[in-house]
Formats: structure tokens, sequence, C-alpha cells
């Protein structure tokens, strides 16, 4: 008899908990699992957004920890990789080529007009 009624009066918490950890503990689990794959995958030419909301693009990733972000032209910021919010782009690796290629050309025009 008393295990029964004691069954009876945690079942609701027992239910309370279980809609808990499907609604709110699994779906932050998986948006933080998500955010470290992102942040994992971070390369140079991402287009990048910060906690405090500055957009810029990676020119390095240092280490483990920071990124070396390019916020203007000339302009760049080391942040810790814990403060990128969300990667807005990443960067066609042929377009990438091909720009780096017309860079290099135009540099050399430049050379040979000298």
């Amino acid at each position: 008899m008393f295990d029964q009624n004691a069954l009876v009066q945690f079942l609701p918490l027992i239910l309370i908990f279980v809609v808990f950890y499907f609604l709110l503990i699994r779906p932050q689990q998986r948006k933080t699992k998500d955010h470290k794959t992102m942040l994992d995958a971070l390369r140079r030419g991402d287009r990048i957004v910060t906690g405090g909301g500055i957009i810029g693009t990676v020119a390095r990733v240092d280490n483990a920890e920071e990124v070396l972000v390019d916020i203007a032209e000339g302009v760049r910021v080391r942040v810790q990789r814990s403060t990128i919010t969300s990667v807005l782009a990443k960067p066609d690796p042929a377009a990438a080529r091909d720009a780096a290629r017309q860079k290099a050309e135009a540099r050399t025009r430049v050379e040979s007009k000298e």
C-alpha cells in the first residue's frame, strides 16, 4: 500500500523531469554541440559575426582558442573562438584561387611598369 501511494506521488515529478529533458536540456546540448562543430570548422576566409556584433573575415586561425579577424581594410583583431556566434558565409575555394591569381597578376603588372 505504501509503495503504490509513494509511486503515485512521485509520478508527476518524474513526468516533469522527462518533459524538461526533452524540451530544454536535450535541445541545449544539441545547440552546444553544433556551435562547437562550427567553431572547429573555421577556416581562413570565413565571414563571421562575433558576440559583440562585429562582422569580419577570418584572416588566420592562430590556435585552438584564438582567431585573427579582418574587420576593416588594414584592421585586424584577435578574438577568442568562443565569442564567435555564427558563420555568415564560407568562401568558394575556386573563387578564392581565382582572386589570388588575379591579385598576383595585377601585382606583376604594377612591378613590370616600374
